[in-house]
């Protein structure tokens, strides 16, 4: 049987925000109550925290047993300097994704919702 051995590097560049950095921040705000909502399109579907359907300790719960894999970022689609964080994961029978930004002290939700897309991420899990 023949072993293979990998090695991952890890690169953090100068603005790029870790993902146990904004997971640690974004839990302390729901923690808080420091939470707000971005308005949008089809909010009753696409932010369940928003309309009360889910709360702020369900998406706690969530965002505390992602893992890194399951985490992605990017810059906001109008304003450059904000990085937009996601989530991509599976709790419980439910698929999740959770999209949001930081406007201190607030984490400020665009989407909190079901899904029912399979990520890769979530395979080993099944």
């Amino acid at each position: 049987m023949r072993r293979l051995t990998c090695t991952i590097l890890v690169v953090q560049y100068e603005g790029c925000v870790r993902f146990k950095d904004a997971k640690a921040q974004v839990l302390a705000c729901l923690k808080k109550g420091a939470v707000s909502h971005q308005e949008r399109a089809d909010i009753d579907v696409k932010n369940l925290l928003a309309t009360g359907r889910v709360s702020l300790n369900d998406v706690a719960t969530v965002i505390g047993r992602s893992r890194g894999n399951q985490y992605s970022s990017s810059p906001h689609h109008v304003v450059d300097d904000v990085n937009v964080h996601i989530i991509k994961t599976k709790h419980g029978d439910e698929h999740w994704y959770i999209k949001w930004y930081f406007v201190e002290p607030n984490s400020v939700f665009i989407s909190v919702h079901h899904c029912c897309l399979l990520y890769t991420s979530d395979a080993a899990d099944e």
